[in-house]
């Protein structure tokens, strides 16, 4: 990716368009991403973004079923897909390079018209709640459910971004059609093309098909709310053959300038088969298959956690060997050494990712839609390599605070008073 070539492009209605050109491709991949998720939405409305985005594939006026849309990407091999998170939806196709005008057509076309038929609606309900049914046999993905109910309680951040059983249950077809007239406007919506293609053609066909849309007034996320003054624990009774432990801290927005800081001393506890978690935990102790470490940024706020599968009557010594850890962070920071290895493992991931077409397009696409800007990767590169030891060690004491630490259980037991002695650093 040449950090000098991608382009921009506003219409008049307000939609924007970004295109990275890759020559040396054959493919290119449309994404269209949309101000719309579980942030957005009232208690009411859990899970509604989700489960539109499951109905904009179910048909079009111009393509009334879900088989006449899928047809037209797969009948020439390329891919379809969407996928809905808190602060975003994005629907995205790739295919190769002769077919970007069937790939722009079909992906427009749902995003400005699906039909939401009724019957459809009842359809792709019952297929949700599959999904989270799904969900609730999985304790890996209910281990991170449970954490950040437990960090952000009550509120759109705390809830799983399909919403529940119940909240999906109660979404009508009125209330479905009247967030889609609120979130699917194009003042709402950033369209990322990249790949073999031209900026002039792709602002082309975007204005024949969606130039005349009107604008709306979508409306805006929910701020997160964070009162925690003292650690918390939450345990979920579950009959399993393992505990999965979830230790967090509240952390950093992705406008916060440390949050690549943060990101580095993600790489260097639980990242990669050389990190520290790894080593410990599973090569040095044999405590577990599963370890690692993440940090999360939202437009607001974040989180960064690190997680552990591990044997139930080993849950203890584990939770005592995460904190452990956690603590020399804290107090120790990191070597050059490990720092430096850090960065090359964060360049390597990122620039390989460059090579794809589809990662390119959501590069471009989810940056503009959350940050209304774009950081290129050599931008991004040089914010990795300015990081110095003295900003690891002050962004691990600022964020690593015992009374802002959170655990979540899931596994065979009743009582978290032994686990909360342990959240000590």
């Amino acid at each position: 990716m040449d950090s000098t070539e991608y382009r921009r492009t506003t219409l008049d209605n307000g939609l924007r368009i970004l295109t990275q050109p890759m020559p040396g491709t054959r493919s290119v991949a449309v994404s269209v991403y949309v101000g719309a998720g579980s942030r957005y939405e009232t208690p009411a409305e859990a899970g509604i973004s989700h489960l539109l985005e499951h109905l904009v594939f179910k048909g079009t006026k111009k393509r009334p079923t879900p088989q006449e849309i899928s047809e037209l990407i797969d009948g020439v091999g390329g891919v379809m897909n969407a996928g809905t998170d808190r602060e975003l939806t994005v629907y995205y196709a790739k295919v190769a390079r002769p077919h970007f005008s069937r790939a722009a057509d079909v992906l427009t076309d749902m995003v400005r018209n699906p039909l939401i038929a009724a019957a459809e609606l009842e359809k792709e309900r019952k297929v949700v709640i599959e999904e989270l049914a799904s969900i609730a046999d999985s304790p890996p993905q209910l281990v991170d459910i449970l954490l950040d109910a437990t960090m952000w309680p009550d509120q759109p951040l705390g809830r799983d971004v399909a919403g529940s059983e119940a909240s999906v249950t109660a979404i009508t077809r009125d209330a479905t059609m009247d967030y889609l007239a609120r979130q699917y406007v194009p003042n709402n919506i950033v369209v990322a093309v990249a790949g073999a293609i031209d900026h002039d053609e792709v602002v082309a066909f975007i204005q024949d098909a969606l130039g005349d849309w009107q604008r709306g007034v979508p409306s805006s996320w929910f701020p997160a709310v964070d009162g925690q003054d003292a650690s918390r624990v939450a345990v979920m009774y579950k009959k399993t053959e393992q505990a999965h432990i979830e230790i967090a801290v509240h952390a950093l927005s992705n406008q916060d300038p440390d949050r690549f800081t943060l990101d580095l001393i993600s790489v260097i506890l639980g990242e990669g088969m050389s990190s520290r978690l790894f080593m410990e935990l599973r090569e040095k102790r044999a405590l577990c298959y599963d370890v690692h470490s993440y940090a999360s940024h939202y437009l607001d706020t974040g989180s960064f956690a690190v997680y552990a599968g591990v044997d139930p009557k080993k849950a203890v010594e584990a939770t005592g060997a995460l904190i452990e850890e956690l603590a020399k962070m804290r107090g120790d920071g990191v070597s050059e050494d490990e720092l430096r290895k850090s960065k090359e493992l964060s360049k390597g991931r990122l620039l390989l990712r460059m090579e794809d077409t589809r990662s390119v397009s959501g590069w471009l696409g989810g940056q503009e839609m959350l940050n209304g800007t774009i950081r290129t990767p050599d931008e991004v590169v040089e914010l990795i390599e300015a990081v110095t030891v003295d900003d690891v060690r002050r962004v691990a004491h600022k964020l690593l605070d015992e009374r802002k630490l959170t655990m979540a259980l899931v596994g065979p037991f009743r009582s978290e008073t032994r686990f909360a002695r342990l959240l000590r650093l």
